[in-house]
């Protein structure tokens, strides 16, 4: 986390509530900023917001996970900028399950958002990183994926896809010398889980710093809040038989 001025993030999902307070964060260190996501319009105010609080450069990109089309351009744009590349993923939607239990052909939109869309930009952009030899990729993910869970078991399995991916990519990019860490978020306060009552819920902020944390120390794997890393160690060596009877 060096020499902030010549280094460039893309971050997918840069509309999103958890990814508004990590951008802030970049744009404080003078980083140059490319924010992909699909509401143009929006993310041009928040670029805007982004170079007054001490971008190098904010430059938005449209993204859509669930249309790969357009990624070959926006990695090639990548690929041109100068000095070090980093990219962040923050993409993500979390229909309720009992939707999608009533119309499973929401299941691949599902897929596509929170895993496929990010994983295909990742895996193009890796070439990208590994000629240069450096670099961060940060993958946000849940501690949903962790275990299947009756109230969001689509989800919870797009992310534990999307965290094998990321396991199987920092093993790779790894030996590049480019750092991939897997951020697993409990229940963050978004409009996502607006009206939820949800136990040991975090912030957007406190999220940035501790993946800004994570980062510096170069971890594999984060959760956030970090208790969930023993909730989620307990619930997932829970026998198969006694869980398939609790709701939780």
């Amino acid at each position: 986390m060096q020499n902030w001025i010549m280094q460039h993030w893309v971050v997918l999902g840069a509309g999103s509530d958890m990814a508004r307070p990590f951008l802030r964060r970049l744009a404080g260190e003078g980083a140059s900023l490319f924010l992909a996501g699909r509401t143009a319009a929006d993310l041009e105010t928040l670029a805007q917001d982004l170079r007054l609080r001490g971008a190098a450069a904010a430059e938005v990109m449209a993204f859509d996970a669930r249309d790969a089309a357009d990624y070959p351009a926006l990695v090639a744009r990548l690929a041109a900028c100068e000095g070090v590349l980093n990219a962040a993923s923050f993409v993500g939607s979390m229909p309720d399950q009992a939707a999608i239990d009533a119309d499973p052909g929401l299941i691949a939109g599902v897929i596509a958002d929170n895993f496929t869309g990010p994983a295909t930009f990742l895996s193009l952009l890796a070439p990208v990183l590994e000629a240069r030899g450096t670099g961060v990729v940060v993958g946000v993910g849940s501690v949903a994926g962790d275990r299947g869970r009756v109230g969001n078991y689509v989800y919870g399995a797009a992310k534990a896809a999307f965290a094998t991916y990321l396991s199987g990519l920092r093993n790779r990019l790894g030996r590049k010398g480019v750092h991939v860490m897997t951020v697993k978020p409990g229940p963050v306060e978004t409009r996502m889980t607006a009206g939820m009552k949800l136990p040991f819920m975090t912030t957007p902020e406190a999220v940035a710093e501790d993946i800004l944390q994570g980062i510096a120390k170069r971890r594999n794997e984060i959760y956030t809040a970090k208790i969930w890393f023993l909730i989620m160690r307990v619930i997932c060596h829970i026998p198969e038989p006694i869980f398939k009877k609790l709701s939780i």
